[in-house]
């Protein structure tokens, strides 16, 4: 009787071991896709004052309230040691040469590479508030500054699988808020940031006109957001302007 029992319980183990490896299998499979999938780096560029920082906050908001892991980030990075620095020259409390500055706005974006890219590969997408094609676009603003250099000290830093460039003319946008606070907030100034970014549009840009409600532009942001969250998940990290 001993023996019968151990025979079929031997049996049983096992007839489990096939199952109990597909389902391992299975298993496996689906955390090595699931892993696949990464977050998407959406960034907002636009001239000062032309509704970025509201239309980023409100789209991580509803894009976490569908269930899509969402965080903001915003450049400058005010918090960091460098970032204190940048916000001193740009609310006027302090000088800093201009070649200085541009690399430190740079040096703030390289600071937060890790944690950018670490969250994007944990399948976060991530919805950025100005990135490098400010840094390119203000600092070419100025006299005596080649676009070609001011895009140097970014060459290499996770390119953004769209930019939503928000545009809005220098009048109305001047119209709006606080426009004049900060250093670059002058009309004319505005003008040449505006020529500058229609110099570094690519195929990742999608220009939206902000000259609507703040509603009505949310709605179509957030088509426009969903659809390159699906089609960047199994897609690898592309390198900016590596390949010029």
């Amino acid at each position: 009787m001993r023996l019968a029992a151990l025979l079929v319980t031997a049996m049983v183990k096992v007839r489990s071991v096939p199952i109990n490896l597909a389902q391992n299998l299975k298993r496996t499979l689906t955390m090595s896709s699931t892993a696949e999938v990464r977050g998407a780096l959406i960034v907002f560029e636009g001239c000062d004052h032309s509704g970025k920082t509201t239309q980023c906050k409100k789209l991580v908001a509803a894009l976490n309230e569908k269930g899509i892991k969402t965080e903001a980030m915003r450049f400058p990075d005010r918090t960091t040691t460098i970032g204190k620095m940048i916000d001193g020259y740009l609310s006027n409390k302090c000088e800093i040469e201009d070649h200085s500055v541009h690399l430190l706005f740079s040096a703030n974006r390289w600071e937060m590479v890790p944690k950018m890219k670490s969250m994007l590969e944990a399948g976060t997408t991530l919805i950025v508030d100005r990135y490098a094609f400010s840094g390119v676009a203000f600092t070419a603003a100025k006299e005596g500054f080649d676009m070609n250099w001011c895009k140097q000290p970014d060459v290499g830093l996770p390119k953004p699988d769209r930019v939503i460039y928000l545009t809005l003319s220098t009048e109305e946008a001047a119209a709006r808020g606080t426009f004049g606070k900060e250093r670059y907030e002058q009309t004319e100034f505005q003008q040449k940031v505006s020529t500058n970014f229609e110099k570094l549009k690519d195929p990742t840009w999608q220009e939206v006109e902000a000259d609507k409600s703040i509603e009505d532009l949310h709605r179509e942001i957030l088509v426009i957001t969903q659809n390159i969250i699906e089609e960047s998940g199994h897609k690898p990290l592309q390198q900016l302007w590596s390949d010029e």
